[in-house]
C-alpha cells in the first residue's frame, strides 16, 4: 500500500529510519566497548526476552513478590531502586538455581540455551542529586522528593559495607530528551558522591534519556564519558538510549473531520491528544507537524493561517496545540505529526471509545504494510 491509501489516524513506522538510528548506536557500542540494553518492567523484559534473545535488564521502582520467579528465568541484570528492595530479594536472586533456559523453552528462544539460569546480577539505581532539567518535573529523577534511586545520605545509612560489596552494579537514569553536556554534568556529581564504590562494581548503567541519533547530539563527549568510567574504575558501561533507537522514525497521520471558529478557527481531527499522544497533554510539549510551523516558532504579524488542532473526544482539554499554516486547511485534507514512534503507541487508550489507530511499517522502499489494526472487540477487551 502506499501512504495515501491507508485509513486514519494510523501510526506509520520508517524502517529507513530505524536503521539509520540503530547504525549510530552499533558506531558507539563497537567504538567504546559499551553494551547497548535497556531495563524495564515484567511484560517489557517478557517481549525483549522472547523477540530478541539477548541480554535483558529489568529495573522498578518497586517489585511484586509473586513476579519474582518469572522475572529471575528471564532477567540478566536485576536493578533495585531502594536498599530495603535489594535486602528484601537479594538472598533469592543470589540462590536462584534452574536448569539451563533452553531446556525449558520453546524453540523461538532457544538460542539463549547457552546461558544460565543461575548467575542474575543485581545493581542498585542510585539518585546522584544533580537536576539537568529546566521545567519538566514530571521526567525529572532527580526532583525533590523523588521516588526514583537511592541518594548517598540513604545508602549510607541503610547499606552496610558488606552489603555494597555485594551490589554487581550502579545504576543511574537522570536525562530526558537531553545531550552528552548533562550527561558529563551528572557523571561528575555520580563520581564526586558516589566515585568510592564504583571500582568495586562490575558495570556501571548510564541509563536512558540520551538523545543519541539526534542531528545535534555530542557523540564525541558520550564516548569520552564512556571511556573515562571504563578506563578509571574499571568497570562496564551499559546505557539504554531506549528513545534514541525509534527518534524520528514515525508519523501519527490524520485527518480534518471539521473545522469551527469560535474567536480562532479550529480543526476537529480523527486523532486525540488524550487517547493518542498524552504526552502533548503530561508534558506538555506541542509535537511537530509537516508542512506547518508552532506559533511559538512562527512571526503571526504576517498574513497567515493559525488553526488550533484538537481531538474528537468530550475532553475540553483535547487540544494537540495552534499552529500555523500556508494555506487554509480544509475538511478532508490529511496531516502528518512527526517523531511518533515514541512514548505514542505503548500509552494510547480508549477513552470515549476512542479506536486505536493503525500500526503501519514503511519500508525503505516506500511501500506501506499494515502490521495491527483495531476495533470494537479492542474496545470493549480492555473493560
Amino acid at each position: 500500500m502506499k501512504k495515501s491509501e491507508l485509513r486514519t489516524p494510523c501510526y506509520v513506522v520508517q524502517e529507513r529510519k530505524l536503521r539509520e538510528n540503530l547504525e549510530i548506536l552499533r558506531e558507539i557500542r563497537e567504538e567504546t566497548g559499551c553494551h547497548i540494553a535497556t531495563a524495564s518492567g515484567l511484560h517489557e523484559a517478557r517481549l525483549g526476552y522472547e523477540e530478541m534473545g539477548k541480554e535483558n535488564h529489568i529495573f522498578s521502582p518497586a517489585y511484586k513478590e509473586e513476579e519474582m520467579p518469572e522475572i529471575l528465568r528471564m532477567c540478566d541484570h536485576i536493578v533495585f531502586n531502594s536498599p530495603a528492595q535489594f535486602r528484601k530479594y537479594k538472598n533469592l536472586v543470589r540462590g536462584y538455581e534452574t536448569r539451563t533456559v533452553g531446556q525449558e523453552e520453546n524453540s523461538k528462544t532457544a538460542g539463549l540455551s547457552a546461558k544460565k539460569a543461575g548467575g542474575r546480577s543485581m545493581g542498585l539505581r542510585i539518585n546522584p542529586e544533580c537536576s539537568t532539567q529546566e521545567g519538566h518535573a514530571i521526567y525529572d529523577p532527580c526532583a525533590p522528593y523523588s521516588r526514583l534511586g537511592t541518594t548517598l545520605e540513604r545508602l549510607q545509612a541503610e547499606l552496610t559495607e558488606e552489603e555494597i560489596c555485594e551490589l554487581d552494579g550502579l545504576h543511574f537514569h537522570t536525562l530526558c530528551e537531553q545531550n552528552s553536556d548533562d550527561l558529563a554534568t551528572t557523571l561528575r556529581a555520580v563520581e564526586e558522591k558516589f566515585g568510592r564504590y564504583l571500582s568495586r562494581m562490575k558495570w556501571v548503567n548510564f541509563g536512558g534519556g540520551h538523545h543519541i541519533t539526534r542531528e545535534d547530539y555530542d557523540r564525541e563527549l558520550l564516548k569520552k564519558c564512556i571511556r573515562h568510567v571504563k578506563d578509571t574504575y574499571g568497570v562496564e558501561v551499559y546505557l539504554e538510549p531506549g528513545e534514541a533507537v525509534a527518534l524520528n522514525a514515525g508519523e501519527l497521520i490524520t485527518e480534518v473531520l471539521e473545522i469551527v471558529d469560535n474567536g480562532m478557527k479550529i480543526a476537529i481531527l480523527d486523532t486525540s491528544a488524550a487517547c493518542h499522544m498524552p504526552d502533548v497533554l503530561e508534558m506538555p510539549y506541542r509535537p511537530p507537524l509537516k508542512g506547518a510551523a508552532s506559533t511559538e516558532d512562527a512571526d503571526l504579524r504576517e498574513n497567515k493561517c493559525v488553526y488550533r488542532l484538537a481531538g474528537p473526544t468530550c475532553l475540553a482539554g483535547d487540544v494537540i496545540g495552534d499552529y500555523v499554516f500556508d494555506h487554509p486547511l480544509q475538511c478532508g485534507e490529511r496531516l502528518v505529526f512527526q517523531d511518533m514512534a515514541i512514548y505514542t503507541m505503548v500509552k494510547t487508550n480508549t477513552f470515549n471509545g476512542m479506536n486505536l489507530p493503525d500500526i503501519v511499517l514503511e519500508k525503505e522502499d516506500g511501500e506501506c504494510e499494515i502490521v495491527r489494526t483495531f476495533g470494537y472487540e479492542d474496545f470493549k477487551s480492555r473493560l
